[in-house]
């Protein structure tokens, strides 16, 4: 992971790209740094100068990923509108980044929690419960913002906690189903994402019954 939060040189991201996408095509287990080496087009050597171990990598993927989203997110907490409102535009800009950085989202996905059995350092032991501390702070985000949903009546009354978890979860199950297409142009992409929190945030029940 890389430490105090440096800005990583343009070798280290490729290879966290690379990763990525190995990691989302193959799994943790299934990719070799074999495998991300040929994909970043250099040698094992290079990788292991930037990265200790494939679980670094795993760990930094992560960081990277989650940092990128919350810089994308967070912005929209204190935006315009109710709560409501602004629930609907972190939520489209969290399926954007879902479909734009898939290889990320897709480790993020697979969580710290699949490599908690991994044979570990103490280091990387920390690492790991950092991870998961960035992840709640994220989710505590959404967890705001539908309480002030609430409030303000924009959002009808329910249990915030499950609220927030249980649209997090059918924001995140995207990447069951989506791939990304070449050549598919931003604002499809955009358009998809708006169309798909108005369906889970609006539902699909008539407004009439």
């Amino acid at each position: 992971m890389n430490d105090n939060g440096a800005v990583r040189s343009d070798v280290a991201l490729r290879i966290l790209d690379a990763a990525a996408d190995a990691f989302a095509r193959a799994g943790f287990a299934n990719t070799t740094i074999d495998d991300i080496a040929h994909d970043v087009g250099a040698t094992k050597g290079l990788i292991y100068y930037h990265f200790r171990s494939k679980l670094d990598i795993f760990l930094a993927v992560y960081e990277h990923g989650m940092r990128r989203l919350d810089a994308v997110v967070r912005p929209k907490v204190d935006g315009p509108g109710t709560g409501r409102a602004r629930l609907d535009a972190m939520s489209v800009a969290h399926v954007e980044i879902l479909m734009t950085d898939f290889g990320y989202h897709h480790v993020v996905q697979q969580g710290v929690r699949d490599q908690s059995s991994t044979s570990t350092t103490t280091r990387q032991r920390e690492a790991l419960l950092e991870l998961n501390d960035l992840r709640h702070e994220y989710e505590r985000l959404f967890h705001r913002v539908v309480v002030d949903g609430m409030r303000d009546g924009s959002l009808r009354e329910a249990d915030p906690g499950l609220a927030t978890r249980t649209l997090l979860s059918s924001l995140n199950a995207v990447d069951a189903w989506y791939r990304p297409i070449e050549g598919q142009a931003p604002r499809e992409i955009t358009n998809l994402a708006h169309e798909i929190v108005a369906l889970i945030i609006g539902g699909v029940s008539s407004r009439d019954r």
